[in-house]
């Protein structure tokens, strides 16, 4: 399917595993997806978001509300009947201290190597991307077909980041409906 998407779109997606990686996240989800598209700073998806004053560094900022920060969280742990601190504590009286964050990139979560998969969620907005440019009758996906694919989800941590900015998913898909079918 990718080589029907354009190089801005090809670039978004670049882009967002990039912020996958940057994040330590082993997954290429919707997150990563809008904050590659606002990345890559051209083309109909960039100028849409840009058009509700969206930008990647005060998006980047809602990802840990959204999906949490630590990959060893505390309480979804406790929910399973594991005590992080107790296994900090063994972990670290075996291997030395900091055992468990070793590998971390400054902080931002674990390093991140090699292929990293999209999630179903991703791949389903990528899936709805070639769907939207099908509807549309452009030959090539770009990365405004790639927000509708985002957009027509019924649930994403990407749509959850857009409602904490205050940004309207409806008026988002006009928005970008709207400059798509300008350039068509």
């Amino acid at each position: 399917m990718f080589e029907r998407f354009s190089a801005g779109a090809r670039q978004a997606v670049v882009d967002a595993q990039e912020e996958a990686r940057r994040m330590g996240h082993g997954y290429i989800g919707c997150e990563h997806l809008l904050l590659g598209l606002l990345d890559s700073g051209t083309g109909p998806a960039a100028d849409a978001l840009a058009a509700f004053g969206l930008r990647a560094d005060r998006m980047r900022g809602l990802v840990p509300e959204i999906v949490g920060s630590d990959p060893l969280d505390a309480d979804a742990l406790a929910s399973l009947g594991i005590d992080l601190d107790a296994v900090r504590r063994a972990t670290e009286a075996s291997f030395g201290p900091g055992a468990l964050d070793r590998g971390r990139c400054a902080g931002r979560g674990p390093r991140v190597r090699g292929h990293i998969p999209f999630t179903p969620r991703a791949k389903k907005s990528l899936e709805l991307a070639l769907r939207a440019a099908v509807k549309m009758r452009h030959d090539t996906i770009t990365s405004g077909h790639v927000l509708l694919g985002i957009i027509d989800q019924r649930s994403n941590a990407a749509l959850l980041m857009l409602r904490r900015a205050g940004v309207p998913a409806g008026a988002l898909r006009q928005e970008v409906t709207e400059r798509l079918t300008a350039a068509a």
